[in-house]
This record gives C-alpha cells, structure tokens and sequence, in this order.
C-alpha cells in the first residue's frame, strides 16, 4: 500500500477578506473531490489568513506509480485553476 500527500501552498491575490477566501477554498476543494474521487483534501493551515491558502491532499493505491500519476494530474488541475496562484507543492509518499 502507498500513500501519497501532497502540501500545496496557494496566493490569493484580489481577496480582502476571509469570507472571500472562503468562497474560493471550498470552491476548489469541491471541485477537486468532484473531479477526483479517491482523494482527501482540506484546508490545512492558515485559515485566519485572507490571501494565504494551504491545502493539503491524500489519496491511497497499491502502486507507487499510480499515487503518483494521481498527484500530478491532482497539481496540473490546480495550477489552472482560477483565483489562486500556487506558490509551492510538496509530495510525499508512505509505503507499507
């Protein structure tokens, strides 16, 4: 079994308020767990912060290859995605 995270760090540059960060954050985890299906993802970090966003993500297989295939269409959908600037992404992998 391998389990795979991923740490990403997002800017959210024209948002003056936590209210608005909100409505982006729960805009792109919800489309993450719509378009992805054997993920986790949350807010992780920085919640009281307006323009600062740290989501982390999980997702489990029996291949490393394949956890990692995941990751990587997981942070190109990201980098995509509109009202965030991703700043940094950590992956990291756990094998039993």
């Amino acid at each position: 079994m391998v389990v795979g995270v991923i740490r990403m760090e997002f800017f959210i540059p024209g948002i003056h308020s936590l209210k608005g960060k909100r409505q982006v954050v729960k805009s792109l985890v919800h489309r993450l767990e719509a378009r992805f299906k054997k993920i986790a993802v949350a807010e992780v970090e920085d919640q009281d912060l307006w323009q600062k966003a740290v989501i982390g993500l999980s997702t489990v297989g029996n291949d490393r290859a394949l956890v990692d295939r995941r990751l990587n269409q997981v942070l190109s959908f990201v980098e995509d995605f509109d009202g965030l600037e991703l700043i940094s992404a950590e992956i990291d992998f756990i094998s039993y």
